[in-house]
């Protein structure tokens, strides 16, 4: 790859995750102003891929992600990093905790650390910016006293941290994931991940009962599952899905082509490999020689008519 997209500018949470990257060495690394920009620079061409945050562990999922892979041109998941995240009240040299008024920061960080705000920043004014990189930039500009991200980001923008290691909760991971325009999935390493979305047909009752029996029948285990607004009218949803195993697995294989025929459209997003924990064990009578031998026996019914 050698232009690799993400959310920044410089020093934001993204900027550190792409540098763990194993392909992002000797890219051109290119900072965008939010995740829909970094999106569109791969489907213009403009750069290879695309480091952007899907999830996260207090907060949940980034809306802007998903919506950007449910619509528009359709991309694929390449690869994953999780990223423990560590925020820092940052602001001028000489700057007092009892002097900020002002607080700039990305809504996912100030969900993560708003406890913490109102317990020692009670009356200050916190203002949404689009990364907490950009946060630190504009409090360097002077537009606000302080600013919670990275310390990477004070350090690039010469602030100092007036606070540090302010989350609500210990041990807060993102999770960011590499978008590509469409290509073959990589070969399968026994600890994969498939991503996907389901646009329900019609809304009825056991509408999702029925998308989630196609994975449980063929014992697939879902690692995440978010419902999304179609943006047409209200109450059409779309589910966004995360489940362990490669599109070549015949289990996975299976459930998807079950998928699409009962969905009104299935969105393939890609298979790569788990960056985090490993896969389970796949139940008796769904491995893929259970499968293979499963087909066999039909084949020769259909051809002999028993025995």
């Amino acid at each position: 790859m050698t232009t690799i997209a993400f959310l920044g500018p410089e020093g934001t949470f993204a900027h550190a995750a792409v540098r763990e990257l194993p392909v992002a060495a000797g890219a051109t690394l290119l900072p965008l102003g939010n995740v829909t920009l970094a999106i569109d620079a791969v489907r213009a061409g403009q750069a290879d891929a695309a480091l952007v945050p899907l999830e996260n562990s207090v907060e949940g999922a980034v809306p802007a992600t998903l919506d950007e892979l449910a619509n528009g041109e359709a991309l694929v998941v390449a690869d994953e990093v999780y990223l423990r995240v560590t925020f820092e009240l940052m602001a001028k040299p000489g700057t007092q905790l009892g002097n900020i008024t002002s607080v700039a920061t990305h809504p996912h960080a100030e969900a993560q650390v708003r406890r913490w705000l109102i317990a020692n920043l009670p009356t200050a004014q916190v203002t949404f910016v689009g990364s907490t990189a950009g946060a630190a930039q504009a409090v360097a500009g002077g537009e606000f006293d302080a600013a919670v991200g990275a310390a990477v980001a004070g350090e690039l923008y010469g602030l100092d941290v007036v606070a540090h290691d302010i989350a609500d909760a210990d041990g807060a991971v993102t999770r960011f994931v590499l978008l590509t325009r469409p290509v073959p999935p990589p070969a399968p390493t026994g600890n994969d991940r498939t991503s996907l979305v389901a646009y329900l047909r019609e809304d009825h009752s056991g509408a999702l009962l029925e998308l989630l029996g196609e994975f449980a029948s063929r014992g697939v285990n879902l690692t995440r599952i978010e419902s999304r607004p179609t943006k047409g009218r209200m109450g059409d949803y779309c589910f966004s899905i995360d489940c362990e195993g490669h599109i070549t697995d015949q289990r996975v294989g299976d459930a998807l082509a079950a998928l699409h025929r009962v969905c009104a459209d299935v969105r393939y997003l890609g298979s790569y490999p788990r960056r985090d924990g490993t896969q389970g064990p796949v139940p008796d009578g769904r491995t893929d020689t259970s499968f293979i031998d499963s087909q066999a026996w039909l084949a020769r019914m259909r051809e002999t008519g028993g025995g």
